[in-house]
């Protein structure tokens, strides 16, 4: 097919056949001669060229003709030699605008550019079309028709079973096993390709090599090498002129072809790989090293490394703009898939959130500080989102250390967030002691936890039969609930709702205010110069008494056990027992130890609550409560000021962060009498910081003392349902690691997962995955990284049939040796795929 023919009836006869009319505007004359060829006797031409006055009568008769019934003509074409009209005015002007605006007109779009056509016809040449045009702005059509007249790639295009130039080039470069069997079985095809790359990408193999793996090495570092250069905003570097690259005629296929090697998830991996022993190869780190602006792509993994800088010193300028475009265009590069890289662009996109949402908070602050109820309900609607993203802040901190290139990049992001947070919390936590001084806690009207026994648990217990669970869990503050929250929806109607902990935020006295009559019995004594806690006339030194309270009012209705026992399947559950209390302390030991790793084992925790829930449903509990003795704040922006002086008077220090006793007020503390915060008992008054701030130095985990932060309190009630076989054939999960690899070579190994279809009733179903290592005793020594796809409380992925993601596992520092990586089903600890594979760390 010649172009004349190409333009005639891929372009004009088919666009005339849906619209009936059409008028070409053609100011060169280029399509004149194609255009008379067209007529027939369904089919009118009108040449404008020579009289517009006849054209147009001879125009409105064809149209008149058009619209009779039976009418022998079907279609008008009008061949007009002159600039299509472009403004209202100019087709007013225009004694054919009419017609265009009953059709269709040629040229519509961009598409319709002599070289867009001709880059239509000759796919497989467009670097010579591109060529040729850029030597001659108007060849004719015959100059078209010569390139790669009498070439064409038969051996190559049976051997690889493809036909274009593109797909032949890819075979070439990352082929399937069946292609590269192919290529192995003979060498005829070498002369082919050569002539394939050199006229589709003007490279000139220089390999005298008759394997297929010489011409691919040439031709990887070719195109990516040419890649890069085209994306350089600046000059190349001298020391790599002389590497060859195509011309700029070649750069939309070579960034195809580039693009589609990324993208692939066959031949990512392969790409990873290329690219990398290229950049060595030819020292590009060390010869790009005083460039600071490498474009839009990273086509090699040094320059994701310039775009981190990048980004953070957009952040530290304040130009939240331009962080978002970074890392929105970071998100689909091939280097994310790399364990390392991918931790510090979590940790940037976290500081970022974070900035941007106290930026947002401090704003809107001003509408809900008037009232202790406007800032309790700005803090339970948004305002706590600050603390979660703090809190995935610092467990990205802690996931990712200090080491490597990028440090310096990492702890000015770290640096920036924090402080953003303090400022925020800061400002906050000086209204909030100002309420607490008007207006005393808890607040009116409103849950106070050590009423969440009498008013939530009682009711559901009274009823004659029914099964209650009661989930204490040390230290879930408020954001932290919202997250638990979102993750039991499977297990039943879930109902959330904000409680205001007992005064101090301690452990001995919030979950003593989770007992029975609480509300009106509990006292804060001195006893030997320390806190006690009564109820009634009952010391509750420990759990033990704690529980004893339960067992002496509800008798062998009552049982109760850790959490973590209950979840592993540990505990015998009494047949007579209807009320079940399950309990955990893991965070707030794990934050009292070791604050700086503890966000990232909230996880555990969150993961033993929702297998004790699918346990309590098949038990036959109806009713679900959780709810805890008292938030935290994580104070991580630590000075050598950062602490508060106590005010005159005799104090009970509790947690270092309020006072029991007597004294005066100070200015950095507030010093109000102890009922009026709710503390009755021995002691006249109580006293805390008006800051954020402990009365020991060093003080990283925050609670005792009245924040936001520290006393309101979730409590959640889950009404319990037996969870349904589901019908039809349900998703798979699929578990990939390299291609294959049976080793990992890196702490932070990248995995990829992939939920396959069921059938049609299973499209919609979302699928839970937990990501974990095993090793041979069953221990976990590896898991999910949060970020991205994995939540960052939960550590669990929510897929649906056909989602792809890739999954960094953070390995055990110090494990080493053979293990088992699992997809897991959170709820049963079941089995979707697992790996089998083992250590190969380079020491």
């Amino acid at each position: 097919m010649s172009i004349n023919t190409f333009i005639q009836q891929e372009v004009l006869q088919a666009r005339l056949r849906r619209s009936g009319i059409m008028v070409i505007y053609d100011p060169d004359g280029r399509y004149r001669d194609l255009c008379l060829e067209l007529a027939s006797d369904a089919r009118r031409v009108i040449d404008a060229s020579d009289s517009s006055i006849e054209s147009r009568e001879a125009a409105l008769v064809a149209l008149q003709e058009l619209g009779q019934p039976n009418a022998s003509l079907k279609e008008l074409l009008i061949y007009v030699p002159a600039r299509a009209p472009l403004t209202d005015e100019e087709r007013q002007r225009d004694p054919f605008a009419l017609y265009a605006a009953c059709g269709a007109v040629f040229p519509e779009s961009d598409g319709d550019e002599y070289l867009s056509l001709c880059l239509r016809y000759k796919a497989d040449h467009a670097t010579e079309v591109r060529r040729v045009f850029a030597q001659n702005p108007n060849p004719t059509f015959a100059m078209i028709d010569a390139i790669g007249s009498g070439t064409g790639w038969p051996q190559l295009q049976a051997l690889l079973h493809v036909e274009s130039a593109r797909d032949l080039l890819f075979a070439l470069l990352a082929p399937s096993d069946a292609q590269r069997e192919a290529l192995k079985s003979q060498e005829a095809w070498i002369a082919e390709a050569k002539a394939l790359c050199e006229s589709s990408l003007g490279l000139r193999l220089t390999t005298r090599a008759k394997s297929w793996g010489p011409v691919a090495e040439e031709l990887w570092r070719f195109l990516l090498f040419s890649e890069f250069v085209f994306d350089l905003p600046v000059a190349l570097p001298a020391a790599l002129t002389d590497v060859p690259r195509a011309l700029p005629e070649a750069r939309p296929l070579v960034e195809d072809q580039c693009d589609r090697l990324r993208s692939d998830q066959r031949t990512q991996a392969r790409y990873i790989e290329r690219a990398e022993g290229i950049e060595k190869d030819l020292k590009l780190a060390d010869a790009c090293r005083g460039i600071t602006d490498l474009g839009l792509l990273d086509t090699f993994p040094f320059e994701e490394r310039t775009f981190f800088s990048q980004a953070v010193d957009a952040l530290q300028r304040d130009n939240v703009d331009r962080v978002r475009q970074i890392l929105a265009r970071h998100g689909r590069s091939v280097w994310v898939g790399r364990g390392e890289n991918q931790a510090q662009w979590q940790l940037l996109q976290a500081a970022a959130g974070l900035i941007s949402a106290c930026e947002d908070a401090e704003r809107q602050l001003p509408d809900y500080a008037r009232s202790q109820d406007t800032l309790i309900d700005f803090y339970v609607g948004s305002l706590r989102e600050a603390d979660r993203l703090q809190r995935e802040l610092e467990q990205a901190v802690g996931d990712i250390g200090y080491g490597g290139e990028a440090s310096a990049g990492i702890a000015t992001t770290a640096a920036m967030a924090r402080s953003a947070h303090r400022r925020l919390t800061d400002r906050v936590q000086d209204l909030f002691v100002k309420h607490l001084e008007r207006s005393g806690w808890p607040p009116a009207g409103r849950l106070a936890n050590a009423d969440v026994f009498d008013k939530l648990v009682v009711p559901a217990i009274q009823e004659s039969g029914r099964r209650v669970a009661l989930l204490l869990i040390d230290a879930l503050r408020y954001e932290l609930g919202v997250e638990l929250a979102k993750q039991l929806a499977d297990e039943g109607q879930v109902t959330l709702q904000p409680a205001f902990a007992q005064l101090p935020t301690v452990t001995p006295v919030g979950m003593a205010s989770l007992l029975p009559g609480a509300g009106r019995d509990l006292k804060v004594v001195r006893k030997n110069e320390q806190l006690g806690v009564v109820l009634g006339d009952q010391a509750l030194p420990t759990v033990t008494q704690r529980m004893e309270v339960l067992r002496r009012q509800y008798g062998q209705r009552f049982a109760e056990t850790s959490l973590k026992e209950f979840a592993r399947g540990k505990f015998s559950l009494p047949a007579t027992a209807e009320l079940l209390v399950l309990r955990s302390n893991e965070m707030d030991g794990d934050f009292e130890n070791n604050p700086e790793a503890a966000p990232g084992l909230l996880s555990r925790t969150f993961q033993q609550v929702r297998v004790a829930l699918h346990k309590l449903a098949d038990l036959g509990f109806q009713d679900a409560i959780l709810a805890t003795d008292h938030g935290f704040y994580l104070n991580t922006t630590l000075g050598p000021g950062d602490v508060c002086g106590k005010p005159p008077g005799a104090w009970l220090n509790v947690h270092d962060r309020l006072l029991l006793g007597d004294g005066s007020p100070s200015g950095a503390n507030f010093v109000l009498a102890a009922g009026t915060l709710g503390i009755r008992g021995d002691f006249g008054q109580a006293a805390g910081p008006r800051a954020m701030v402990a009365y020991q130095a060093g003080v990283v985990y925050c609670h005792g003392g009245a924040s936001l932060q520290e006393a309101v309190v979730p409590v959640i009630a889950v009404r319990l349902r037996v969870a349904e076989p589901q019908a039809g054939k349900q998703p798979t999960v699929t578990l990939t690691y390299k291609r294959g690899a049976k080793k990992i070579t890196t702490r932070v190994p990248v995995f990829e997962i992939t939920v396959g279809g069921g059938d049609l009733f299973s499209m919609d179903v979302v699928v839970d995955i937990l990501l974990e290592a095993h090793d041979k005793a069953g221990g976990v020594v590896g898991e999910a990284k949060p970020g991205g796809p994995v939540n960052a409380a939960t550590r669990i992925l929510s897929l649906k049939p056909g989602d792809t993601v890739q999954v960094t596992l953070k390995m055990d520092e110090e494990f080493q040796g053979k293990f088992t990586v699992k997809a897991l089903d959170p709820r049963t600890l079941t089995t979707y795929s697992k790996l089998d594979l083992e250590t190969d760390y380079t020491v």
